[in-house]
């Protein structure tokens, strides 16, 4: 069996064309299969149009979160109910081409690998998103030391052993790309372009990227503690030079009458240990998140047999 997991929030506009691609798809490779459509809480008719679809298919299976719980918890929800030797990961916006699946399914088939991701050739964000979206990758995958990463996200296909690794880990802040990583096992890559939206607007706003970064960054690194470090070093070699040179220096220099130099570096220095603090503090409050052991989700409803 194949298991197709779709997380959808305010997807009204694309679940029709979703699910006729996706299911013409499944079909066309001839092996038993289910889609698992997790609502992440959509405001719109978005599971109205699900469950109307799986009054007439029901390979069509509908997860009802209680409210948005994000991406990724959804995601979460959507492969902890996959039945399938075979799990894809594809998010729900058409961004990702359903008809890649069989391709994904061919390559994996050969046994040479155990999980397949979507490697992205081309996106089709630009400005301010798009910018965005290249240096969080580059940086990623500089983290990691994985060239390969550099353009991977959800879209994937794993086989079971790498599925059951994967469910392993129990962390509430999860970066899914990163964390099929981390599980190792065979991995390879499709290359593919990644279209535009098919309807609406995004609807992960900018701050939503910027929390999905940061958590990825800080969940599989220390580079933040380490710039830290290495900027305060340097602070205070700088500094100590500077200093040296002022109590030997015979040039008349006076704190009385050249403040603002001084001011200036207080400021700075302030603005620094401020930014420090706050590096810190995320470090700690991920730590304080994961020690109160909340689950990621709430299920409202689930329509699976």
């Amino acid at each position: 069996m194949i298991s197709l997991v779709i997380p959808v929030y305010n997807e009204e506009l694309v679940i029709d064309e979703l699910l006729s691609r996706s299911l013409s798809t499944l079909k066309d490779i001839g092996r038993p299969f289910e889609i698992i459509i997790v609502d992440d809480g959509s405001e719109d008719g978005s599971l109205q149009k699900l469950l109307k679809h799986r009054e007439e298919d029901k390979r069509i299976k509908v997860v009802e979160l209680s409210r948005n719980f994000g991406h990724q918890a959804a995601f979460t929800a959507g492969i902890k109910r996959s039945k399938g030797q075979y799990t894809v990961m594809m998010d729900g916006d058409l961004q990702d081409t359903p008809e890649l699946i069989k391709d994904m399914f061919e390559k994996i088939q050969s046994g040479e690998f155990d999980i397949v991701n979507g490697y992205r050739k081309s996106r089709a964000e630009s400005g301010i998103r798009g910018l965005l979206f290249t240096t969080f990758h580059k940086l990623f995958a500089l983290i990691l030391n994985k060239k390969d990463v550099e353009n991977i996200g959800n879209f994937s296909m794993l086989n079971r052993p790498a599925l059951e690794a994967l469910m392993q880990l129990k962390e509430k802040t999860r970066y899914l790309p990163g964390l099929r990583t981390y599980v190792g096992f065979k991995q390879g890559f499709l290359d593919y372009d990644r279209e535009g939206r098919k309807g609406g607007a995004p609807k992960m706003r900018l701050r939503h990227l910027i929390k999905l970064a940061t958590d990825a960054i800080f969940s599989f690194s220390r580079l933040p503690i380490f710039i830290c470090f290495y900027l305060g070093l340097l602070g205070v070699i700088i500094s100590s030079a500077v200093g040296l040179a002022m109590i030997f220096s015979d040039s008349g220099y006076s704190l009385a009458t050249n403040y603002r130099p001084v001011l200036v570096g207080l400021f700075f220095l302030g603005s620094v240990q401020l930014a420090f603090i706050g590096i810190v503090g995320e470090y700690v409050f991920k730590g304080y998140k994961e020690s109160q052991n909340r689950p990621m989700y709430f299920v409202r409803n689930e329509y699976l047999d």
